[in-house]
């Protein structure tokens, strides 16, 4: 279990620019917790998770779906948003309410008003899963930010500059995290460590991170 899991969500002083137009929100979802939690879990019996292929030919350690009028989809193609789950040929279930009005008051709260997203990607990580470091930089409109929630085990979240050689700063995100950024840091590198072994009081060995963009 996570040690910081039951402490009382932080007050606004709490939250943090970690760089120019990026904000970490430190607990900011942590009190509508159980409507996420369940909306997640209805997203996934209607898109299942799965672990796609890179266009390099690897196999993600995470495993992902997504929800909105357009999902993130990786192929041997490239990557790309589409409008119908690749799996089923079925568009993307919508996007739950509660996820878009978490979304909207983080880009708020940051700074970032009329913020409309229409892309949520789910990425579950299991203990050893990982991703790379990487831009976001497949979305049509590069005006809008990027929100980017974290639920259930700790991860090590890595958030660098626009350029790839820069070095990073490692952030320690907990349940009901969030992490806002656009504007100058739009464009900036990030990963995600290797999820540490841990158990989570309500999800167990798993860490879900829902991250929302105005992708088409």
């Amino acid at each position: 279990m996570d040690l910081f899991d039951d402490l009382p969500p932080p007050s606004e002083a709490e939250h943090a620019q970690i760089a120019p137009g990026a904000v970490l929100l430190r607990g900011f979802a942590r009190a509508g917790d159980a409507a996420l939690l369940q909306a997640v879990e209805a997203v996934i019996a209607q898109a299942p998770l799965r672990h796609m292929q890179t266009p390099g030919g690897y196999t993600m350690s995470v495993a992902t779906t997504s929800c909105g009028q357009l999902g993130w989809v990786s192929d041997p193609h490239g990557y790309r948003y589409a409008a119908r789950d690749p799996h089923s040929g079925q568009p993307w279930p919508t996007m739950p309410a509660c996820f878009l009005g978490l979304a909207q008051r983080a880009a708020a709260q940051a700074g970032y008003t009329d913020f409309a997203p229409d892309a949520c990607l789910i990425n579950q990580y299991a203990p050893g899963a990982k991703l790379s470091l990487h831009q976001d930089k497949d979305e049509r409109d590069l005006r809008a930010p990027i929100v980017s929630l974290s639920l259930g085990l700790p991860a090590v979240f890595l958030f660098g500059s626009t350029r790839r050689k820069d070095p990073a700063q490692r952030l320690r995100l907990v349940h009901g995290d969030v992490v806002v950024w656009g504007g100058p840091s739009r464009l900036a590198y990030h990963a995600v460590m290797p999820l540490a072994e841990g158990e989570h009081k309500l999800l167990g060995r798993r860490r879900i991170n829902l991250t929302f963009r105005r992708a088409g």
